[in-house]
């Protein structure tokens, strides 16, 4: 059933726009890793550990190595203020919106990627399409985001996938090649109530299932995103197979607030498809990866002392 837009729906156009250690699943030293037990990176309480393994990395196959993968720890003393980096245009237009569909590993909402809806500037040199969002999330409040900042995770993480339509003819193509994606990482955090959040939950007992799909109606992206438009940028890759290196991280330094309510309803989707034992979609990031010899570059200064509490 489709849902009357939000006040902030519509086409938007915006450019002012420790711990224990998750264990890593990727490249080491040249060699690929079985992920045997997942922690978060987070001093967060008595609950700090994860050791349930995804099935989506339960029989991975063989990928081959890398020297960008993705996600990573974000430390503010080695970031890079670069000036040069300009505030990123975001262009939505909700009406491009097709539906949402639990993936059997994720929440995605799908868009109709043939016109010029997505992102330009920032660290990027053309302008990207906007493919897809999807979320990250853990089976508790303590942890769920793949990036981390400081070793502390959030509950879950926003990623929008964008792709480059003046170097690549579809997605698929801009997913294998060299700079062929961007996509916008955005932190979750427990707060106020979101009410365009919620206006994606409530679509998600129609997609418990696995490969189920359901229409959402014109919905704005822009409502997801902070206030805030300080960002790190760095190059990586996707965060699940094929986990092509193709990928302009841009993840915002501040988070969103979401209702703890409306974290604990991401839980009720499942991985498993109806008829199947029920398996409860929560875990569902890939563990940290090394930086190796990677710059992570920010559109903001960091005062000497750290930033501030």
């Amino acid at each position: 059933m489709l849902r009357a837009p939000l006040s902030c729906r519509g086409h938007v156009t915006s450019s002012a726009f420790s711990g224990l250690v998750r264990q890593r699943w990727g490249t080491l030293r040249g060699h690929w890793l079985r992920p045997e037990r997942w922690c978060v990176q987070a001093p967060c309480g008595p609950r700090r550990r994860n050791n349930a393994v995804h099935p989506l990395w339960k029989d991975p196959a063989s990928s081959p190595g890398g020297t960008r993968p993705s996600p990573i720890n974000i430390r503010w003393r080695d970031s890079v203020y670069d000036p040069r980096l300009q505030p990123l245009s975001v262009s939505y237009d909700a009406a491009s919106c097709l539906h949402v569909w639990n993936t059997g590993y994720l929440l995605q909402v799908e868009f109709d990627d043939t016109d010029w809806s997505g992102i330009s500037g920032g660290p990027l040199e053309n302008p990207y399409r906007l493919k897809q969002f999807h979320f990250h999330w853990g089976a508790v409040d303590e942890w769920g985001s793949e990036h981390t900042v400081e070793d502390h995770a959030y509950p879950a993480e926003l990623h929008l996938v964008h792709w480059n339509a003046v170097k690549y003819q579809n997605y698929r193509e801009a997913a294998t090649g060299e700079h062929g994606l961007a996509v916008i990482g955005v932190f979750l955090k427990l707060g106020a109530r979101h009410e365009a959040l919620q206006e994606l939950l409530e679509v998600l007992p129609d997609i418990k299932h696995k490969d189920s799909r359901a229409a959402l109606g014109p919905f704005q992206p822009s409502c997801l995103l902070p206030t805030c438009r300080d960002y790190w940028t760095y190059p990586g890759s996707l965060t699940t197979p094929p986990l092509s290196e193709s990928v302009t991280w841009i993840i915002y330094k501040k988070p969103i607030e979401v209702a703890q309510d409306q974290l604990a309803a991401f839980r009720t989707l499942l991985f498993s498809a109806l008829g199947e034992k029920e398996e409860a979609m929560v875990n569902n990031y890939r563990p940290l990866q090394p930086l190796m010899k990677r710059k992570v570059r920010s559109s903001f200064q960091t005062p000497e002392d750290g930033p501030a509490a």
